[in-house]
């Protein structure tokens, strides 16, 4: 199993130059980076500057963009679609975080969305986790499963190979900027569960 790092940057920075120091600094450190790969998803208007920044030799270091939409093109003003994103040069899109569960994607738009990149070529990183009311009451696994089930839809019925082509990322909304971490325990119950879910 290979260690991934996924550094989401969200809305930041919020200027040019800083993207450009940042870049720099990751540059100056990428020789240390030994058994993981880090996967880099700065805002929509960053990824020219990751493409540009990166050789062949570091590839080590991988680009992803924050979202994606279902379609490929057609008037949906302010999407991305995913064929745009992979011929810009990304390789990841994270897909159902939490804080755009919480604008009201809904796991069926999240079904389309990996379905879409996934024909682009992307390696969708799906976002699945419970909330603090949800944990309390013991419906993490329970939350777990309906996500997995209906965010995933018929894929899980799909061959070997499209199953191995997707990233599953456990993100408690409990633990976000709460000041209350997941324990490697409580992590831990969930990779079980995971590795129990997928067979």
């Amino acid at each position: 199993m290979k260690l991934l790092i996924v550094a989401n940057w969200k809305i930041n920075p919020q200027t040019i130059d800083e993207a450009r120091e940042i870049l720099n600094e990751v540059k100056k450190e990428v020789g240390n980076i030994k058994k993981s790969e880090v996967i880099i998803c700065p805002p929509f208007l960053y990824l020219p500057y990751w493409v540009e920044f990166f050789t062949k030799k570091e590839q080590k270091i991988k680009l992803g963009a924050q979202d994606c939409f279902w379609e490929e093109k057609g008037a949906f003003t302010g999407e991305i679609s995913p064929l745009m994103l992979k011929n810009l040069g990304c390789q990841y899109v994270i897909i159902g975080h939490s804080e755009r569960r919480k604008l009201g994607e809904t796991d069926e738009m999240i079904n389309k969305k990996i379905k879409a990149a996934l024909k682009a070529k992307l390696v969708p990183i799906l976002c699945i986790g419970e909330t603090e009311k949800e944990k309390k009451t013991g419906k993490t696994f329970k939350i777990l499963t309906n996500q997995l089930k209906k965010s995933l839809g018929s894929i899980l019925n799909s061959k070997f190979k499209i199953l191995n082509s997707f990233i599953v990322a456990y993100e408690p909304v409990w633990a976000i900027g709460t000041g209350n971490p997941c324990s490697s325990k409580e992590a831990k119950k969930v990779f079980l569960f995971l590795q129990k879910f997928f067979g």
